[in-house]
């Protein structure tokens, strides 16, 4: 545990003091794209995050291959070569489309090379654990494709839920260390040597994610662009395949006489749902992901057409602020992830579906706080936030209606806010992000307003 705690920390460090370093890059390299239609930020934000999460994901393969016991790993397994391997070009391919926007397509293909790429170095789905069948193996296409696939829908999911500061990072850094602790569980608690890369990797993801976060929390100073989001979700994919098809179930139990595979698959069937579906550690951007290209094949357009309709847009749309919207998509992520861990564990035990029942609901009641807003008794105003405090009635509106004004900056004050401002009730006052004015313009637009007044008069 200790040398991959080591491993996490020189990633996190490396990732972290390296991201200064590439937002001033990014600046001068011109990496800094308008803000387009369905973006949320309302300042231009450097990307190219992902340079700096890749050097701390070579930093952290490069301890760890001089590390006593994980030294073995690189010994007696290609796969830490065939992560990098793959890293390294979808990596180039973030960059490019960081920098010059390149087509769906391009990236499309290049992350099926990429998968490709690994499955010829030997990290490939091998065989699956079927309950009730025992140990089916794949042939290598069957291999290659259900590998590829699974890389793909990991990188898109990933690459689909990064729209809001600090979302994308954060739910694959806990997805990490659901998945981290479930395979160190493999290969300490059962001795499965198999288990050891897996766990390499999940502990390399977190320390990626824990060293860029500081920096990708609202407000923004650098954005993880395609280069950081495909190269943590090729991460997560290769961690989900190294242990779905490496790992032989029968093995668990061979000390204690399990005997036949079917019987151990049997036995083993919670460990192994977060295996055969991995896609559970990373639900939400799963969900994401299908409800995209549902949504935008019911439209008639192209499955990789961008839009503003993902869950986090909704979430900011009914009235949540940047950093709440966060904060549930967190919230929902440990739901998930670790219920499935405890589940994996012990699915006996009833108290963990109630749990994970009781957290959901109190997910569902943070979902509806904007349009149910309680209100603190006057004696409590003190200690709430404003939000939750009872209207005040201004004196002027006491007293009558006040004399219209000519200045020019009456009629500003006086329409609506449409900057994504928040009433006291804590919903929205107008649109969110990019598709609202800033206020900037909006004193250009009355002081205009106000010359052509005086010029007519």
């Amino acid at each position: 545990m200790r040398e991959y705690l080591l491993t996490l920390c020189i990633t996190a460090a490396v990732t972290y003091l390296l991201t200064g370093p590439v937002r001033k890059f990014a600046i001068v390299a011109g990496a800094m794209p308008e803000i387009r239609a369905r973006d949320v930020h309302r300042e231009p934000t450097p990307r190219l995050g992902g340079i700096a999460m890749f050097f701390g994901l070579c930093a952290g393969l490069l301890a760890a291959s001089h590390l006593t016991n994980l030294g073995e790993v690189f010994v007696d397994s290609n796969e830490p070569r065939a992560l990098l391997s793959g890293a390294a070009l979808i990596w180039v391919v973030g960059v490019l489309d960081d920098k010059y926007e390149l087509d769906a397509l391009i990236k499309l293909g290049a992350q099926m090379i990429a998968a490709g790429v690994m499955v010829m170095q030997g990290l490939a789905i091998l065989w699956l654990p079927v309950p009730g069948v025992g140990m089916v193996a794949l042939t290598q296409w069957q291999s290659t494709l259900l590998t590829v696939a699974l890389v793909v829908i990991t990188i898109n999911a990933v690459n689909f839920v990064d729209g809001l500061d600090g979302l994308a990072a954060g739910m694959v850094c806990i997805a990490a260390v659901a998945f981290f602790l479930y395979a160190y569980r493999l290969w300490f608690g059962y001795g499965v040597e198999a288990a050891a890369p897996a766990t390499l990797f999940a502990a390399l993801l977190v320390g990626m994610c824990l060293g860029f976060l500081p920096h990708n929390m609202h407000p923004a100073r650098i954005f993880m662009g395609d280069s950081g989001s495909m190269l943590i979700g090729l991460v997560l994919a290769a961690g989900a395949i190294s242990i779905t098809g490496q790992v032989d179930p029968d093995s668990l139990f061979s000390d204690q006489g399990a005997g036949r595979v079917r019987e151990a698959v049997h036995a083993t069937v919670p460990v192994y749902i977060p295996l055969l579906l991995p896609l559970t550690i990373i639900a939400i951007p799963a969900a994401d992901l299908v409800l995209a290209v549902v949504r935008r094949t019911w439209r008639g357009q192209s499955p990789f057409a961008a839009d503003r309709g993902h869950l986090h847009h909704r979430l900011l749309d009914i009235g949540h602020s940047h950093s709440r919207s966060v904060l549930i998509m967190y919230f929902y992520t440990v739901v998930i992830s670790f219920g499935t861990l405890a589940y994996s564990v012990n699915a006996a035990s009833m108290w963990i579906v109630l749990v994970v029942a009781v957290l959901s609901a109190v997910g569902f009641v943070l979902l509806l706080l904007p349009r149910f807003t309680p209100r603190a008794p006057r004696w409590a105003e003190s200690f709430v936030p404003p939000r939750y405090r009872r209207r005040k009635v201004a004196p002027e509106a006491a007293s009558g209606p006040a004399a219209p004004s000519s200045a020019p900056g009456a009629a500003m004050a006086a329409r609506p806010s449409t900057t994504g401002a928040r009433t006291p009730d804590g919903v929205g006052a107008g649109p969110h992000g990019s598709t609202a004015l800033s206020e900037l313009a909006e004193q250009a637009t009355a002081g205009a307003a106000g010359a052509r007044s005086r010029e007519r008069g």
